[in-house]
């Protein structure tokens, strides 16, 4: 068992799913290192504990947290497979969030096929997230991708951010 076959389990299962973080900024050109992999999804179906179950008879340890009313997510799945592993399903609220599972593209990852966030959907990511390893995963996906393409495709979909998040972008796609 390892990371790719949360993927599996999750497409076995009819939830819709990308391929966020580390690993997608990985997959996208700009090879970084991380002991974990991230998948967004929008279904509350992961965060029941009965979903889990077979998983769980694999001894794999799945932590299920619920995001309150003043979270900016339904919650998060964090999942620790035999081998020590980790993978995080983070539970999305929001329809520009599903609209990133719509655009998710199938690649080949470390031997799977599964759905990966765009390049500039991994940037509206980073940009609603904010911190400093968003903004410099960011500024290394412009310099590494056609970095025209990717403003143009990452301002189509600007609007759909809340607004606070527009002045990070501003910076850094000047810079």
């Amino acid at each position: 068992m390892n990371a790719g076959s949360v993927s599996d389990y999750l497409s076995t299962r009819g939830i819709r799913h990308a391929l966020i973080g580390a690993v997608a900024v990985a997959a996208r050109g700009h090879p970084r290192s991380t002991l974990d992999m991230d998948f967004l999804t929008t279904d509350a179906a992961v965060l029941r504990d009965e979903f889990w179950a077979a998983f769980r008879s694999e001894g794999v340890i799945i932590d299920v947290r619920q995001g309150d009313f003043e979270d900016p997510l339904r919650g998060m799945v964090r999942i620790v497979l035999p081998e020590g592993e980790m993978v995080d399903i983070v539970v999305a609220k929001d329809q520009w969030q599903e609209r990133i599972l719509d655009r998710a593209e199938l690649l080949d990852v470390g031997g799977r096929t599964i759905p990966v966030a765009l390049t500039s959907d991994l940037i509206l990511l980073k940009l609603f997230a904010g911190g400093p390893q968003d903004v410099s995963d960011i500024r290394a996906l412009l310099e590494v991708n056609d970095r025209n393409e990717v403003i143009a495709a990452v301002e189509a979909h600007l609007g759909d951010l809340p607004a606070d998040c527009l002045p990070l972008w501003q910076a850094i796609a000047s810079g």
